[in-house]
């Protein structure tokens, strides 16, 4: 729906009847920090005045709240494992009528394909999809991806109307290098939003970080942290995902003072949550649960995001804004009654009201993997080597800590195996782009698995297969399973799959229903719990573990990867 100025101006002074009159409401009003009666008329999409006009149609509110649509600050529309179109499905019912997404992961993948296949996807869809664009393909040269993307092949996209900058900048070691290749798709950025991604950055280091243009983080894991780079001109993401739950620990950090530096992000959700929990509403709900004033943690979920994004014409219910809006009953709860987008219902009682809108056609096959053997998997014991690197889990965290522990030898006393006693689990990575052959080996902390393996081709960045598990049939096996799916989930015990969930679009999501992705996702846990496992979301622990930007210890298909070094290391101490 076009702005047609003329026509605005003339509704907006009661020249003409307007399409919607929103009667009797109690306006939060993000500008002046105020709540007040009142009716907020809308024409042709947007918001054209407040009080009495000649309407169309008249909705009394009954004293409900008017407040602006939600804004999701940074996700990553891959993780929920659906299409966009069953995205929209999930989020809008909770009051988001705009999300800034990074199709970092499927381009991590597919590349320019990926990139232009999540751009058609979002058009004509009942939320605004508004594009970051990746800015690390492949993050590092530590891992092998399925694609390598320069300033050179990103700079058309900087000409479509929904791409808004360049998304977050991982290779923090590459900036302050001052890499050519990254600083060059930074300045074919200049003039847009430049986002950042730098955990556990301090001192000069993060100074030097900044200075390139960076403006935002999202990754500040505690309040020292986010501080810093507050302090030093940062805008600081506010994140509350499946894995990665920072908001208890920043939110005290906000006050009346400084708020407008912050806003709400929830960077990867898996459907589950999405359907149970929420989105950004969630995050409001229980941002106002820790003692944050509920008008504050509102402008926090909108117009912050949009004047950051520097996005005109959204994220408030003003005159000349574009009319997306969301009725409550309360600002307690943040459970939406009914959503507009452009003037338009597209959800009522928590209920998608909208027309689904079709895929984009789909795409070529993602998985090229060299022949896998039964042995592949075996971890030979060098000679007086007894001691192993092992990666320990962080709970609800995506950080993990390095630890030294002793490495349990089989029977043959020249393999090193699961310690399923000590919960030391073999963890492999298997290369899926290009058919290498690389196999990265080594263990992990935290799972408590006792029986079997659990698998995924979803592994942040470069998204190889990712395996854990206690015994290398089982792990052989689950790889081999998601090979012949094409991409995705999958539990499997010894020689027998226990439960599976393929994920054809780029090994990442499927068009399936949402409905039936949360109850094969559920069923994967429950699996996966009967065989020991003690994480609540072991696919999105699983996911990271793969992800060499994250300290302390990750695993790629090249190897153990040491991120405070920012090298491969050996595995055997």
């Amino acid at each position: 729906m076009k702005f047609d100025v003329r026509e605005i101006i003339k509704a907006a002074n009661g020249e003409v009847i307007v399409d919607l009159l929103l009667k009797n409401g109690k306006l939060v009003n993000v500008f002046s920090g105020e709540i007040s009666k009142e009716s907020v008329a809308i024409h042709k999409g947007f918001v054209v005045g407040f009080g009495n006009y000649k309407a169309k149609k008249i909705l009394n509110l009954g004293g409900k709240y008017i407040a602006p649509g939600f804004i999701d600050g940074h996700v990553h529309i891959e993780s929920s494992m659906v299409s966009v179109s069953e995205f929209a499905r999930a989020v809008v019912p909770k009051g988001v009528t705009s999300v800034i997404t990074d199709a970092h992961e499927i381009a991590n993948v597919l590349g320019i394909d990926g990139i232009k296949y999540m751009l058609e996807s979002s058009k004509n869809q009942p939320l605004n999809v508004f594009f970051m664009l990746p800015s690390c393909v492949p993050a590092t040269q530590m891992e092998t991806a399925g694609a390598h993307l320069t300033g050179f092949d990103l700079y058309p996209f900087l000409k479509e109307k929904w791409v808004v900058g360049l998304g977050e900048v991982m290779n923090f070691p590459g900036v302050i290098s001052a890499d050519d290749d990254l600083l060059n798709k930074m300045k074919i950025a200049s003039g847009k939003r430049i986002d950042g991604h730098s955990p556990g950055l301090m001192g000069k280091a993060l100074s030097s970080y900044i200075t390139s243009g960076i403006a935002s983080d999202h990754e500040s894991t505690t309040l020292p942290e986010a501080k810093e780079k507050l302090e030093k001109g940062m805008y600081v993401m506010v994140r509350e995902g499946t894995s990665e739950k920072n908001l208890k620990d920043i939110i005290p950090l906000v006050n009346e003072k400084n708020y407008s530096r912050f806003f709400f992000v929830t960077d990867d959700r898996h459907p589950q949550d999405l359907v149970k929990e929420g989105s950004i509403n969630f995050i409001i709900r229980k941002a106002i649960s820790l003692g944050l004033d509920p008008v504050i943690a509102l402008k926090m979920a909108t117009l912050n995001t949009a004047e950051y994004f520097r996005l005109p014409r959204i994220g408030a219910v003003a005159p000349g804004y574009q009319a997306d809006i969301v009725i409550l009953n309360n600002l307690k709860d943040i459970k939406p009654v009914m959503v507009f987008r452009r003037g338009d219902l597209v959800a009522a009682s928590s209920e998608f009201v909208a027309k689904k809108v079709k895929l984009a056609g789909m795409l070529r096959g993602s998985i090229n993997v060299r022949w896998l053997r039964d042995n592949d998997f075996q971890i030979p014991v060098p000679a007086g080597r007894k001691s192993v690197f092992v990666i320990e889990i962080v709970p609800h965290q995506i950080i993990t800590k390095k630890k030294i522990c002793p490495a349990k030898i089989d029977a043959t006393g020249k393999l090193a195996v699961s310690d399923i006693k000590n919960d030391i689990l073999k963890m492999v990575v298997v290369e899926r782009h290009l058919a290498s052959g690389n196999i990265g080996k080594g263990f992990v902390k935290g799972f408590g698995l006792k029986k079997g393996a659990i698998a995924s081709s979803v592994a942040h960045d470069s998204h190889n297969i990712i395996c854990v598990g206690v015994d290398d049939k089982s792990i052989f096996t689950a790889c081999v399973e998601i090979v012949k799916m094409g991409g995705g989930l999958c539990v499997a015990d010894g020689e027998k799959i226990l439960g599976h969930l393929p994920l054809p679009i780029a090994g990442l999501m499927t068009d399936k229903p949402l409905e039936k992705v949360v109850s094969e996702l559920e069923k994967l846990v429950a699996i996966s719990k009967k065989l020991g496992c003690v994480l609540d979301d072991p696919f999105m622990t699983l996911s990271f573990l793969a992800l060499p930007v994250i300290p302390e210890l990750k695993l790629t298909d090249k190897g153990l990867v040491d991120v405070s070094k920012m090298k491969l290391v050996g595995l055997f101490v």
